[in-house]
């Protein structure tokens, strides 16, 4: 194997163990982020759920102030957090109101916060 080959045969498997590193990087703050919201009550603070649970994402077009996302559920591993793949948390005056997609909907969907 000349040299050429060989570099490019070491590029291609670093790529490979960085994107497989990703992927369980995912997956493993999915796994996370799903165990500390047992920790979540109706009525914390937005510092004490930062506090449990860490930063929401925060850079998606469906982010919103009083709408918070944590990654729970990896499901296509392409480097992208999509709505689907999240846990949406409701506030309302600074205070945690309910949290899951069967409250978000029922919150988002069928009250005047709908836009």
């Amino acid at each position: 194997m000349n040299w050429k080959n060989l570099t490019i045969f070491t590029v291609i498997l670093a790529l490979t163990g960085i994107s497989a590193g990703c992927h369980y990087n995912g997956y493993y703050q999915a796994r996370e982020n799903l165990r500390k919201s047992a920790d979540l009550r109706v009525s914390m603070t937005k510092d004490e759920v930062l506090e449990i649970m860490g930063e929401p994402v925060s850079n998606q077009e469906y982010c919103r102030p009083d709408i918070w996302f944590y990654y729970i559920n990896p499901l296509w591993y392409d480097a992208m957090i999509t709505q689907d793949e999240c846990m949406p948390l409701v506030f309302e005056d600074g205070k945690l109101v309910g949290w899951g997609n069967e409250y978000y909907n029922q919150y988002y969907y069928g009250s005047h916060h709908h836009k």
